[in-house]
């Protein structure tokens, strides 16, 4: 984590022992997701009932690359939440439910920097609607005219191109003449 976790207690005295508790259960999460950027914990004690206890209010907000979950657990009907240990745990549970979600699901809602790559153009069809790339190793990158802004004709087989490949997309397409055009290769 780059920040270390910041723990805060209102209504009550923090104990070393609910404090390292805490501490243990924030690297849990960070072994399920080692990019958690900062972790905030709050512990409360919201409301004083007459017939209850004292009941214990979580909120956990990770901050992750592309957003933040939060974790907001309040107390529940059947005062099993007089126990802050308890009210930790079923925080941090669900907490840990989020954070497995977030982490299952594809990232490519945020930037990533990629290097433009160079290919040569190896076939283009006689309709001028699609053609191929081989770049290193062999591989050849397909593009269509639907994905090259200045169009297909400004292209020739040999030519040699600069271009950027993303989750099976070029996002562009530099040409040895100088202009660049947007382009997708699947």
């Amino acid at each position: 984590m780059e920040i270390p976790p910041e723990i805060e207690f209102k209504g009550f005295d923090a104990s070393d022992a609910l404090t390292a508790r805490i501490q243990e259960l924030v690297a849990r999460l960070e072994h399920i997701y080692d990019r958690i950027i900062r972790c905030q914990v709050l512990i409360e004690t919201p409301h004083r009932h007459h017939r209850q206890g004292r009941q214990f209010h979580v909120r956990i907000r990770l901050t992750v690359p592309g957003g933040e979950i939060v974790t907001s657990h309040d107390p529940g009907a059947d005062e099993t939440h007089e126990d802050a240990y308890v009210a930790v745990r079923d925080a941090f549970a669900a907490a840990r439910r989020q954070l497995e979600d977030y982490a299952r699901k594809p990232r490519s809602d945020y930037k990533r920097h990629r290097v433009p790559r160079i290919g040569t153009i190896v076939f283009l069809d006689d309709s001028g609607t699609w053609g191929w790339l081989e770049v290193e190793n062999g591989r050849r990158v397909h593009f269509d005219r639907a994905v090259v802004a200045a169009g297909l004709e400004h292209l020739a087989v040999g030519e040699h191109v600069r271009f950027v490949e993303q989750d099976g997309e070029a996002l562009s397409v530099d040409s040895a003449s100088g202009h660049t055009q947007e382009s997708t290769a699947m």
